[in-house]
């Protein structure tokens, strides 16, 4: 027989007992539901994250204070927030130390602050960032009107600023913010570009900052207080591991870290942030994929008790077709094909229910929507790996039936 007769024949067994396909296939569908629901909220918020955490450039890193994802208790906490501030004259050392790097910058900036333009004013959200022009060409933004900061900017604490789109919507929705002049805690900024937006993160804007010059940003809110971030990018990818070990070599002599101590500063890029994500959902992947195997390993001994109980309904038929010269390959396979294509409904309907379940799950994280096809795939690999372990015994005692005794039967 061909398989596409061998194909037809399961399914013409499988209907002829619709109700017991259904309560068959319920643990199917309950297995692979749990995994692939569980994986699609978990791809639509890494990809959320990824789209949303692209704020440095290419073979750039940060160092920082506090680490960029925290896990630990308030106490584990408490040592991060007693290390020194970094401040610039650390990073005009770096600098001078870091002769191989392509650019090294510093920042420094704070939240909750108000743009206003005579009777309009933005909310309270819009964070004030002072970068030096290294930071500037390190971070992922590109200039959408009037142009970038520039070194005398910097050295003449210029108070000029350049806008991100979200100031720029709320100030001048009807553009012209070029020239103008808008006020930060009453102080006045030149206004001398604005910025593209940039991708949200989980439905909220990324566009709710001002850049200015880190002299006329000091100059406003001093050089205490706040730890300064500083950025470098390797000439490519191959030197920026070295560019890496480098720069905690010059950190830990800048801070005068003694041999056999911490790091008293933290090092991360967009990658290294999206590893940290990954190690932490890697546990909730385990857990599901753990959940979907019981469910599974349940759902296949049902198969198997169904499959044997086939069997025995269809003795006689078995009977029948040896008897006119079906081969023992063909009922294994027939047999087999049944619990195979079994598993793949339920297979399929835990997969539309869980990437559909998951996606309105994550549509109120505001999370973009996904379909984690690797999932699907290993989802429907298992279907398939269950009903030919659970579909075989069944497949071979239908195969082995002799037909003699299998006519008889009533």
């Amino acid at each position: 027989m061909q398989v596409s007769q061998i194909f037809a024949l399961s399914l013409q067994s499988i209907k002829t007992n619709k109700l017991r396909t259904i309560l068959t296939i319920l643990g199917v569908v309950v297995g692979i539901f749990s995994i692939i629901v569980i994986m699609t909220v978990i791809t639509m918020l890494q990809n959320s994250i990824e789209s949303g955490m692209q704020f440095l450039s290419k073979n750039t890193f940060q160092i920082n204070k506090f680490p960029a994802i925290h896990t630990g208790d308030p106490g584990e906490w408490a040592k991060y927030r007693n290390r020194k501030d970094i401040t610039l004259d650390d990073f005009y050392r770096l600098d001078g130390l870091l002769k191989n790097a392509k650019y090294v910058g510093a920042e420094q900036g704070r939240g909750g602050r108000t743009v206003k333009i005579g009777n309009k004013e933005t909310n309270p959200n819009i964070y004030i960032l002072g970068v030096t022009m290294g930071a500037f060409y390190t971070h992922n933004v590109t200039i959408n009107e009037g142009r970038p900061l520039r070194q005398t900017d910097i050295d003449n604490s210029t108070d000029v600023c350049i806008l991100g789109n979200d100031v720029v919507t709320k100030l001048f929705p009807f553009g012209g913010a070029l020239n103008k002049t808008v006020k930060i805690d009453n102080r006045p900024y030149y206004v001398i570009g604005t910025f593209e937006p940039m991708p949200s993160f989980f439905g909220q804007s990324e566009d709710n900052f001002v850049i200015l010059p880190i002299s006329s940003y000091q100059a406003q809110y001093g050089k205490t207080g706040r730890s300064v971030s500083i950025t470098v990018m390797s000439n490519s990818k191959v030197d920026y591991n070295p560019i890496i070990e480098q720069t905690i070599g010059y950190m830990r002599t800048i801070r005068k870290v003694k041999p056999g101590e911490d790091n008293d500063f933290e090092i991360f890029s967009n990658e290294s942030i999206l590893s940290q994500i990954n190690n932490i959902t890697g546990g909730v992947k385990i857990g599901a994929m753990a959940v979907s195997i019981i469910a599974l390993l349940a759902a296949g001994v049902g198969i198997m008790n169904i499959m044997l109980v086939s069997v025995t309904e269809r003795t006689k038929e078995i009977g029948i077709r040896k008897a006119i010269g079906a081969k023992k390959s063909t009922i294994l396979t027939q047999f087999l094909f049944e619990a195979i294509v079994l598993c793949l409904f339920g297979g399929f309907i835990g997969i539309f229910l869980g990437v559909s379940i998951g996606n309105i799950a994550g549509s109120f994280l505001k999370a973009e929507t996904a379909i984690p096809y690797g999932w699907v795939a290993i989802g429907l690999g298992l279907c398939i790996l269950v009903g030919i372990i659970f579909g075989t015994y069944p497949a071979y005692k239908a195969a082995n039936l002799d037909p003699i005794e299998a006519l008889r039967y009533e």
